[in-house]
């Protein structure tokens, strides 16, 4: 579905590099702080900015040159981004169907019921969650092949974040060959959801992996100085000083569960992994 092949692009001081593949029928995550890059990465995706090196293609097409059959494959919801709050649903419907071949109308209508969107009233009396679930419908009416997600469930509450996830969940569920990136800071929407994450930090990729490894293999280690000096470091992937040592966060916590059982061993999440990657002096 998207390829990128060492793509860099500079603003002033910061500069962005990376390289990442999501697959046919994967759900992939962006992940990091705020400024790390994550939404760099989605407009050059999505042509918004030119790389001034490297390659990204899309459905097999350099994304620069794609015809206009496969922009049709796409769908995108932007976090910074929406429709007039003058509109109503029904106007979004209207403006929907013209610009999408196989915008599915019915679909349309049902799933703005189901989320509770009434079509006659204005975008800007909708609450913020309303906003952001016909930002994420909006996306999917049309049946994209891609669905490219910038923050979607940013300041929802926890009940219209498992509404957008569960919708998330369901277009996959209907074609497994469809395909979604996806950036987001809240951590447990990324681990019921993505396949694999890439991690980025201060424009730079710096770690990728699958989700499941991450939640089963990754673990946080806290041990004293003197266990920290007598510690095989070969799985150790970063270090943070602490009151009563050392936290080590490793990517292989069963190998000290079995060789350390003195040793104390936390599992590693998401939230730890950004925290330890990109804190840790190591």
């Amino acid at each position: 579905m998207i390829t990128m092949q060492n793509v860099r692009k500079t603003y002033g001081n910061f500069t962005f590099e990376m390289s990442m593949e999501l697959p046919e029928g994967q759900i992939l995550g962006l992940i990091g702080k705020n400024g790390a890059g994550k939404s760099t990465a989605i407009k050059l995706i999505l042509g918004l900015c030119r790389a001034d090196e490297g390659s990204i293609r899309v459905f097999d097409h350099e994304s620069k040159e794609l015809p206009e059959t496969l922009k049709q494959e796409i769908g995108v919801s932007l976090a910074e981004s929406g429709f007039s709050g003058e509109l109503t649903v029904n106007d979004v419907k209207h403006i929907l169907k013209k610009m999408y071949h196989s915008f599915d109308e019915n679909y349309f209508i049902k799933q703005s019921e189901n989320l509770k969107l009434p079509m006659n009233k204005k975008i800007k009396e909708f609450s913020t969650g309303m906003k952001a679930k016909l930002r994420v419908l909006t996306a999917m009416t049309h049946h994209a092949k891609l669905l490219i997600m910038d923050e979607p469930t940013a300041g929802l509450d926890v009940e219209a974040r498992n509404e957008i996830l569960d919708m998330l969940r369901a277009y996959i569920a209907e074609d497994e060959s469809r395909s979604i990136l996806i950036t987001s800071h809240i951590s447990t929407d990324l681990e019921s959801l993505c396949d694999e994450l890439y991690l980025i930090h201060d424009g730079k990729l710096i770690l990728h992996e699958a989700t499941d490894a991450i939640l089963e293999q990754y673990g946080i280690l806290k041990v004293s100085e003197e266990q920290y000096r007598t510690l095989d470091q070969s799985s150790i992937l970063k270090v943070q000083k602490e009151n009563y040592g050392y936290a080590c966060f490793t990517n292989d916590k069963k190998f000290y569960q079995e060789n350390y059982p003195q040793i104390a061993v936390e599992n590693g999440g998401i939230d730890e992994l950004i925290l330890m990657m990109t804190g840790g002096y190591r």
